[in-house]
């Protein structure tokens, strides 16, 4: 499946609300009544327009990593390697939209020809979506983005990040062990940056008992692109049952969007 490029001039261009501070003030204990229902109208248009936005664009798998590593970087090469390899097993690769790890992925998938997609957040220092997507969403709230990365993908692979990695990292593991979402690969990328988290889960958690050793034994570490994109394929054909059949098409009743058009 292939999206058409978005118009050059909307790459880059600021979101509403830029710098969030209606978000700031929603967040800040009660607020007058009618702010918090206008709030809570705002919220759901946002989870429809994921919804309408993402519907269909074929079986995901998210990768997560930080957006500050360089081209030259050796995490950057091998999200590049992994998106291209999830690609070319027929995923869509899905991720925050922006630089680092987020572009390494998404270029990785562009180059073999593969579906490309991110799920970009208005910040107060604007983040650009990168130049490899084929499509892209702009999201004001954290959870809404959080919502669409987890929602439409069957796998999620962790390369190196910062604290917004960790907290999508920790949240699909949350969503993982409580059985929201079940038997859904997850992946550590670059081993010698987790060790000394995964020490940590193993030795400490674990032996505290915070943690039951089938929470962590569930993970996946590996830094061999084949080998993780040949565990998810496996997992998803076996445990979900998906095939390289025919993709569902948008019904023009509904006035929903072909998968050939962008949308932010």
């Amino acid at each position: 499946m292939q999206f058409s490029d978005p118009p050059s001039s909307r790459w880059g261009k600021p979101g509403p609300g830029n710098g969030s501070p209606e978000i700031a003030k929603f967040l800040h204990g009660p607020q007058p009544r009618l702010f918090e229902l206008a709030r809570l109208f705002r919220i759901g248009l946002e989870l429809l327009r994921g919804f309408r936005a993402l519907h269909f664009s074929g079986p995901c798998v998210t990768v997560f990593g930080s957006a500050r590593f360089p081209a030259n970087h050796r995490y950057y090469e091998l999200g590049r390697q992994v998106g291209s390899l999830l690609a070319k097993a027929g995923f869509t690769v899905m991720t925050g939209g922006g630089p680092g790890i987020m572009e390494a992925a998404n270029r990785g998938a562009k180059e073999a020809g593969g579906a490309s997609i991110g799920c970009n957040i208005v910040l107060p220092k604007e983040q650009q979506p990168n130049p490899y997507l084929d499509k892209f969403i702009t999201f004001r709230y954290f959870f809404v983005r959080k919502v669409m990365l987890v929602k439409y993908s069957y796998a999620f692979i962790a390369l190196p990040g910062g604290f917004g990695t960790l907290d999508e990292l920790f949240e699909t593991a949350t969503l993982i062990q409580t059985g929201k979402i079940r038997d859904f690969p997850l992946v550590f990328m670059g081993k010698e940056y987790w060790q000394p988290l995964l020490d940590f889960l193993s030795q400490t958690m674990v032996k505290e008992g915070t943690i039951d050793p089938s929470d962590f034994q569930r993970l996946i570490v590996s830094d061999s692109p084949e080998e993780v994109v040949r565990s998810i394929a496996g997992t998803c054909m076996h445990r979900f049952g998906l095939t390289y059949a025919k993709r569902m098409r948008p019904s023009w009743l509904l006035g929903e969007d072909s998968p050939s058009s962008s949308g932010t």
